[in-house]
């Protein structure tokens, strides 16, 4: 059916049908509906609507409504010691947002009520540091709040008659002012991935028509495969734009920018993959229909199959639990599944309508025609030998000598992956800052004038039953707390009581995260020592350390599902598609082993060359999902292509042959996937930084070593097994020409 396909879309009438279909309906698409980035949310919620954090924050909300809210927190600083002037603005800037408060702006405290003594009080204790808070509603528009931090701006630089965010943190004579805490955090990271879209998006395509051009030396060529995911692009994007804005999905800025990657670099794989079938056979037909015919023939099957790995793996996401891993799964699944579509639609009406031209000025001709102009210019046609080229060395290296070509390949990726056992992980988002960003700054001043912890205090809720509880000495008594402040009695509930708990170190790190359960046992260890029942059930923890202890709890579980659900989804395709037990496992294995070796080797590179204590803990599920569908895409292409000639030759020659004919369009395909995702690595995001730099190494990897070498050098080692359990009739191996006996003998 899907040869059908080809001989609909690419006919001689029917490719330029096929190209209007596409024009009229990527204009259609692009004029009706919004696009993706116009509905982009990124302050959605990430938790369970049961998670601990969640319910203590709305029970916060809901009981303590002056404590409640999400703070902005304005650091004042001055190297050299805050003066009287500076004070002075300080409470300007507190008169000028009572007296027209932000759209959203909770409760403030009074400063500039209170005189310059009493300001003074609380001035930290080297006399350089003030935190100013401005508290706005929870659930607030990441717009909104980027808008009053602006005005916030606005009202500081007339209040002080100077630039204070413009000054360097340490210079000694100037003022200094840093926007920080929750809100600045938030507002920074949103304008990082926004900033990074677009740039991300002109990178990746310069990069990829670059090497299109440096690879096949021809202008046209090079296009194809960009208008082919440009117009996947335009169709995808106002879809998802159409979903989002109906509630059916929910998509951020970061999303957008890895699918974008993700479509340039698996949407050129596609294409190039049908080009290089297209190619090899200009050089056997001269009936540039019936090549292309053929070609896609025998290049559509893999390119379905491997797309819809690629689909079927990222769609597994929906099972996972925190939300910016289910917030991937129909972003990314959509678009590849419409890039498929392109890549055996559009892509083959664009060929058959440039033919032969596609490939100028290195067109590919039959033996026949190089001979005919050859003789034309009076010279003799020599035909290439096919022994010679590179592909063909390694598929020969990879036949006759397969035990050592296994062995090495096992050993250097066996020892990469043990080091993936020492990688240390942290879920500290202001640690994917650049360390001159707003917030960060900030923070940095707050952590060396005062205590770290006083960035986001955790808030503990306790139920007393009217019972006298001493819970501040039991949480006191806990690792890392610097201080438990006098409680606050809902006004609502008297039984009800809420502490805040100043940590003595990063409220964001992963060793303040580890804290919350002791801090929860803590509380429920002073209500259970005051003959309080059911002591756990009335002790909330909420605040952004809990928050993010509940998204480690959240992330461990989608990885311990989410892993072996990919995994076997690919199983259960290759087998399908194989017919083949023993292939499937050792493509699946080869490619886990590949995995394990991409993370070793980045925590190699991160850690003891780039200087990085930890990596993101999304990212070992981020790259599992794309290494392990996209490597098993090249195995496919190169599999099927051995497949497929063993039928009409011995199997080592048809490994050695089907190694050379696709190791050149591998190597080209892996080469463009790998830069992209590398192009991730040169944005001022850490997480983008070692999630593209992981993912380009595992895919160079498999382009490099699990694709020539080590997948042909174990199909060459079990023979007929590798078929089993389906049948394989096998060309028998030509017999070794015996050494002639001498007549004497």
């Amino acid at each position: 059916m899907i040869e059908k396909i080809g001989e609909i879309v690419a006919g001689r009438r029917t490719r330029w049908i096929t190209l209007g279909i596409w024009i009229v309906l990527a204009a259609i698409l692009t004029l009706t509906l919004p696009a993706v980035g116009d509905n982009e949310q990124n302050n959605a919620q990430n938790l369970e609507d049961n998670s601990p954090s969640l319910l203590a924050d709305r029970l916060i909300k809901e009981k303590f409504p002056n404590a409640s809210g999400v703070p902005a927190l304005i650091v004042w600083h001055r190297e050299g010691g805050l003066t009287n002037d500076d004070l002075t603005y300080i409470g300007q800037t507190s008169q000028a947002l009572t007296d027209h408060p932000l759209e959203a702006q909770g409760e403030l405290i009074p400063l500039h009520t209170m005189p310059l003594p009493a300001l003074q009080q609380f001035v930290s204790e080297d006399k350089t540091t003030f935190v100013q808070p401005v508290s706005f509603a929870e659930q607030t528009e990441t717009e909104v709040l980027k808008e009053n931090l602006e005005e916030i701006k606005t009202i500081i630089r007339e209040a002080s008659g100077q630039d204070p965010f413009a000054a360097s943190i340490n210079d000694a004579e100037q003022l200094t002012v840093r926007l920080s805490g929750p809100v600045g955090i938030s507002v920074d990271a949103t304008d990082l991935f926004k900033g990074a879209d677009v740039s991300l998006m002109i990178a990746t395509v310069l990069l990829v028509l670059i090497l299109l051009l440096l690879i096949y030396r021809s202008p046209i060529l090079a296009i194809i495969p960009l208008v082919g995911v440009g117009f996947a692009y335009l169709v995808t994007s106002p879809i998802l734009g159409w979903m989002a804005g109906e509630g059916y999905i929910t998509v951020d800025a970061q999303a957008i920018s890895i699918m974008t990657v993700l479509l340039f670099g698996a949407g050129t794989d596609y294409c190039l993959f049908l080009i290089s079938h297209y190619r090899q056979e200009l050089t056997r037909e001269k009936d540039k229909g019936l090549a292309l015919k053929r070609a896609f023939k025998d290049a559509s099957g893999a390119i379905a199959m491997s797309g819809f790995t690629v689909v079927l793996s990222l769609f597994a996401l929906l099972a996972a639990r925190y939300g910016a891993y289910d917030r991937f799964a129909v972003p990314f699944s959509l678009s590849i599944l419409i890039m498929g579509i392109a890549s055996l639609t559009l892509v083959p009406a664009l060929l058959a309508i440039f033919g032969r031209a596609s490939f100028y000025p290195f067109v590919p001709r039959t033996e026949e025609e190089h001979q005919a102009r050859a003789a034309s210019r009076g010279k003799t046609y020599i035909k290439p030998n096919a022994n010679k080229k590179l592909g063909m060395k390694v598929g020969k290296l990879v036949v006759t000598k397969p035990w050592t070509v296994v062995l090495v390949c096992l050993v250097f990726l066996g020892a990469l992956a043990t080091f993936s056992t020492q990688i240390k992980y942290t879920y500290d988002l202001l640690s994917s800052f650049p360390k001159d960003m707003q917030s960060r700054e900030g923070f940095d001043v707050i952590s060396a004038s005062f205590t770290p912890g006083d960035l986001a205090p955790v808030t503990v809720v306790v139920n007393t039953d009217g019972k006298q509880v001493d819970v501040a000495s039991k949480l006191q008594s806990v690792a890392h707390i610097d201080h438990v402040a006098e409680p606050q009695v809902s006004s609502e509930d008297p039984n009800l009581l809420a502490y805040s708990v100043v940590l003595d170190i990063n409220p964001y790190s992963q060793e303040a995260m580890a804290l919350i359960p002791a801090i929860k046992e803590a509380a429920s260890d002073a209500l259970a020592d005051a003959s309080i029942g059911d002591s756990d059930e009335k002790v909330w923890v909420g605040g952004q350390t809990a928050a993010q202890h509940d998204s480690k709890v959240l992330t461990d579980r989608d990885n311990t599902v989410i892993i072996p659900l990919v995994t076997i989804l690919i199983m259960i395709l290759l087998l399908i598609y194989l017919r083949s037990i023993t292939a499937t496992l050792y493509l699946i294995a080869t490619v886990l082993l590949s995995y394990g070796a991409a993370l070793g080797l980045g925590w190699i590179i991160l850690h003891y060359f780039m200087g990085v204590d930890a990596i993101q803990g999304a990212i070992p599920l981020y790259a599992f999902v794309f290494l392990i569908a996209l490597g098993e895409d090249y195995n496919i292409f190169m599999i099927s292509s051995i497949w497929q000639k063993r039928k009409k030759m011995p199997l080592k020659q048809a490994i050695q042959e089907g190694v050379g004919e696709t190791g050149g369009v591998i190597t080209s395909a892996g080469l463009i996937l790998a830069a992209t995702f590398a192009v991730l690595a040169t944005l001022p995001i850490q997480v983008l930084v070692q999630f593209g730099l992981i993912t380009a190494i595992g895919v160079l990897m498999d382009t490099f070593i699990v694709r020539p070498f080590l997948v042909p050098a174990i199909t060459a080692l079990l023979g007929k097994k590798a078929f089993w359990p389906g049948k394989a009739d096998l060309i028998e191996e030509p017999k070794k020409k015996q050494p002639a006996v001498s007549a004497r003998q």
